[in-house]
């Protein structure tokens, strides 16, 4: 019995550790891709100690060795567009003008270091590493929770969300300043990193939000609101991957203007030839 109980105690402690190797992160701003290894970011003068105050992904305050980010970007402008893509299939889209704003809200890649590396996420979620989008004072610009891309494996310059997906695009009849317009933005911000939408879209994390069915067809109003802000409150699944929206994350507003997009966009399935 004993015999029994030190091997389990060795098969719990091999499985809970975690070998972290060097990484490298591969840039591509249109002149030519740059590939930054794990030991490179962390030698580079500018890199520093950081501390993150109500880190998104480890829900706590956090210290890293990171690098601002704009200084990773040469040669980029505030019209700009920057995708994110993730080893776990997550692709989040930020406007440059947000990165390279330093006077509020500062972005920095943190680095894990395979000597120290980062603790576990937390509700059995993976690892955040090799590399990780991290804010310091990000509500003075409103950057939102999936604005924070972890498992980092490469940056890339790209037209617009819009330029690149139309099959997003509400009626072109649609006012200017109207609820599905205000909504269209927010999907692009809260939604597109996981999910594709009319079978468009980089990320491969959840399913289409279109088609074959819009979640507004399935789902009662109050259910699909609650489950935008507590997946947990409909379906009791620990394992699942989508976060819950709070109010700081998604304000009652932009939670109504994305309800009204996605409501107008049942309406605009992709036909089988590829057009709405």
């Amino acid at each position: 019995m004993r015999i029994a109980a030190l091997l389990s105690i060795a098969l719990a402690l091999l499985g809970s550790s975690r070998c972290v190797q060097a990484a490298e992160l591969r840039i591509d701003l249109g002149h030519g891709a740059t590939r930054w290894s794990t030991a490179t970011l962390l030698a580079r003068p500018d890199a520093r100690t950081i501390t993150v105050l109500g880190d998104v992904a480890f829900k706590r305050t956090r210290h890293y060795r990171a690098v601002p980010l704009a200084n990773l970007l040469p040669g980029i402008g505030a019209g700009d567009h920057l995708q994110f893509v993730a080893t776990d299939g997550f692709v989040a889209e930020i406007p440059a003008t947000l990165i390279l704003n330093r006077s509020g809200s500062v972005a920095w890649l943190a680095i894990e270091d395979p000597a120290r590396p980062w603790p576990t996420l937390p509700g059995g979620h993976g690892h955040a590493g090799p590399f990780y989008v991290v804010w310091t004072q990000p509500r003075v610009t409103g950057v939102g929770p999936e604005q924070w891309p972890y498992q980092l494996a490469r940056i890339r310059r790209a037209d617009s969300v819009a330029a690149r997906f139309p099959a997003i695009l509400p009626d072109p009849a649609t006012p200017a300043d109207s609820a599905v317009r205000r909504g269209l933005a927010v999907f692009q911000r809260t939604c597109f990193a996981c999910h594709t939408l009319n079978g468009v879209g980089d990320a491969r994390l959840g399913p289409d939000l279109n088609i074959p069915h819009n979640p507004t067809e399935y789902l009662r109003a109050d259910l699909l609101r609650g489950y935008i802000r507590n997946p947990q409150s409909l379906r009791r699944w620990p394992q699942a991957k989508m976060p819950g929206f709070d109010t700081r994350a998604l304000s009652d507003a932009d939670l109504d203007d994305l309800l009204a997009y996605l409501r107008h966009m049942a309406g605009r399935k992709v036909a089988p030839g590829g057009d709405p």
